[in-house]
């Protein structure tokens, strides 16, 4: 990765310094009253209402998140299930932490529904052993809103719930349990979840057992985040991509995609920032195009997701943005490197204007796939050139040197390669996050003058 000088001068510290005085004036103490408002997230303190400490004494950081990609087809589910929400069913969501904290809350999305969605009852608990869906004894914790413990989600919106303390350590899984006892059209999912979930008929939020968790799952439904109350943490990595950020080849259950191992190396490195690391890959996702009518779980294109999947996010402090191939590849294929990155410069420079970090990447070979032509590897080429160059990110990792064969630059690494000559394995994926200078997702310390 090679760190840019900021020609932007300190205006990012300026704003990222406002909006840490907004931030520090907007929290409030205890748990009680505390509303997760439809569209936007709550910012509490545990504590003693009417507390004064400073932010430094803690602050809520995402720890897991998944980017909401459509509405869950009936062609997902059996007849009428999928269709209809999965009324009077036990949604049981294994998540993963990236960092640890005090207390958490949960977000609960219904942004591709298309009726009011209703849950009575919805629970969240570590889990008792890694993919399982028992509750670890003594962590199960009801969910409320408002302190109310039914809510209803309107179409188009999310609702985040109010705190709870619960010790939620780093590298966990963790089960969010969503309940809703009607109809309310299609669920909004993220279909590539690379997780095993579970569901159960009837209301069984409060089960610590798993037993009438007899259903598997690859999705994840209605949940996309959950913060953590943090003294240590100071912020969190957004990855913005595509199939290669979602982990589609990654090994089921074992967190393995390139967001997985850079999270293991910010806990684990030296002089690592004390990030957490939120997963915004939707498979199938495009810089410049939404998803055809005929694909719509790869979602809404980067450029109309980035306030909802990524500077929404709870102390999001650097973007990492991983896209480009599904421009190239899918049609009608972008045959413009310069548009192409006009558009991850765009991405960049909103983020940035939020006192957002920025980290662009170039794009990884992909010779031997079917979409791929002599004409788009010259687009790729050109791309990753000014990709490169370019004087607008704050960064670069290049993870198409990370994944190339050098015999072959236009193909993956042998080792690397899933199989389809587009998406990396486990290895691959690990070489990837290797691939990321950990000193420049944190922005450099001002010089002071003496």
């Amino acid at each position: 990765m090679r760190a840019r000088e900021q020609r932007r001068g300190y205006a990012p510290l300026a704003g990222l310094l406002a909006l840490v005085i907004a931030v520090s004036g907007a929290l409030y103490a205890g748990f009680g009253g505390l509303l997760g408002g439809l569209g936007t997230d709550t910012t509490a303190r545990p504590g003693g209402r009417g507390s004064a400490a400073p932010v430094s004494s803690g602050q809520w950081i995402g720890t897991w998140a998944a980017a909401p990609a459509s509405a869950e087809s009936a062609d997902d589910g059996p007849a009428g299930r999928a269709a209809d929400g999965h009324p009077d069913t036990s949604i049981r969501n294994v998540v993963r932490s990236t960092v640890g904290g005090s207390a958490a809350r949960v977000r609960l999305s219904n942004v591709f529904g298309t009726e009011p969605l209703t849950v009575t009852h919805a629970s969240l608990a570590l889990a008792a052993a890694p993919s399982a869906p028992a509750a670890a004894p003594g962590t199960l914790r009801r969910l409320t809103f408002g302190t109310h413990r039914s809510v209803t989600i309107p179409p188009g919106r999310h609702v985040t719930s109010d705190p709870v303390r619960l010790r939620v350590p780093a590298a966990t899984d963790l089960l969010v349990t969503v309940y809703s006892p009607t109809p309310s059209g299609p669920a909004t999912h993220h279909p590539f979840a690379r997780q095993t979930s579970y569901l159960a008929p009837g209301d069984h939020a409060d089960d610590v057992t798993g037993t009438p968790y007899t259903e598997t799952t690859p999705y994840w439904r209605h949940v996309t985040g959950v913060d953590v109350w943090s003294t240590e943490a100071t912020g969190a990595v957004v990855a913005l991509g595509d199939s290669l950020t979602d982990g589609i080849s990654s090994s089921v259950g074992a967190n393995r995609r390139w967001t997985d191992f850079l999270a293991a190396r910010l806990r684990t490195e030296s002089g690592a920032p004390h990030y957490s690391v939120l997963n915004a890959g939707i498979s199938g996702n495009r810089v410049l195009r939404d998803a055809p009518a005929g694909r719509p779980t790869n979602g809404p294109s980067a450029l109309s997701r980035l306030e909802r999947d990524v500077l929404s996010r709870s102390g999001v402090r650097t973007l990492v943005i991983q896209l480009g191939l599904n421009d190239l590849g899918k049609r009608p294929r972008q045959t413009d490197a310069g548009k192409l990155v006009a558009g991850l410069e765009e991405l960049a420079r909103r983020a940035q204007a939020r006192g957002v970090r920025v980290v662009g990447t170039t794009i990884t070979p992909f010779a031997g796939h079917p979409a791929h032509t002599p004409r788009l590897e010259d687009v790729r080429q050109r791309a990753n050139a000014a990709i490169r160059a370019s004087e607008v990110f704050d960064a670069v990792a290049d993870f198409d040197a990370a994944l190339r064969d050098p015999a072959r630059p236009h193909r993956l690494l042998p080792v690397y390669d899933s199989g389809d000559h587009i998406h990396p394995n486990d290895n691959g994926y690990r070489a990837m996050a290797r691939a990321v200078d950990l000193r420049s997702l944190a922005a450099p310390t001002p010089a002071t003058d003496l």
